[in-house]
């Protein structure tokens, strides 16, 4: 199966998969950008289509604020992945990354922590809130 043809849970997976093999590589205690260079290195390895740091715009009444938000990695240009490494993860990690969906209009998006004892402790699955609805995640 080719990166472009697969679906977005199966991107998800496979993302989560590539996160997995960088967080058992380097374990726990680096810095977000080190994790966050290393998975686009492992995306990319596998196929993907993969932009860091991309930068989206804020506007509030049509008009542009502040400087751009800058998204750690875009996959595929359906999947938002937001890297951490924190202590764990609050509900303003989340909140940001929803954030970054609706202003991007991407469908989906991953919050990774790769502080966490096991990179799975440490992930959340996010979509845009206006695409889909309870019934569309099954």
């Amino acid at each position: 199966m080719s990166p472009d043809t697969v679906s977005l849970d199966d991107l998800r997976g496979r993302v989560i998969g590539g996160a997995i093999a960088v967080h058992r590589a380097l374990g726990p205690g680096l810095l977000e950008s080190i994790y966050r260079d290393c998975l686009m290195i492992e995306l990319q390895a596998a196929g993907f289509q993969v932009e860091r740091e991309k930068s989206v715009s804020l506007q509030y009444r049509g008009e542009k604020v502040g400087t751009m938000l800058r998204l750690d990695l875009v996959v595929e240009n359906r999947l938002v992945v937001e890297v951490k490494a924190v202590e764990r993860l609050h509900p303003v990690h989340s909140a940001q990354v929803v954030t970054y969906l609706k202003l991007s209009g991407l469908p989906g998006g991953l919050l990774l922590n790769f502080n966490a004892t096991s990179l799975r402790a440490g992930l959340k699955k996010l979509v845009h809130p206006d695409l889909y609805t309870p019934r569309d995640l099954g």
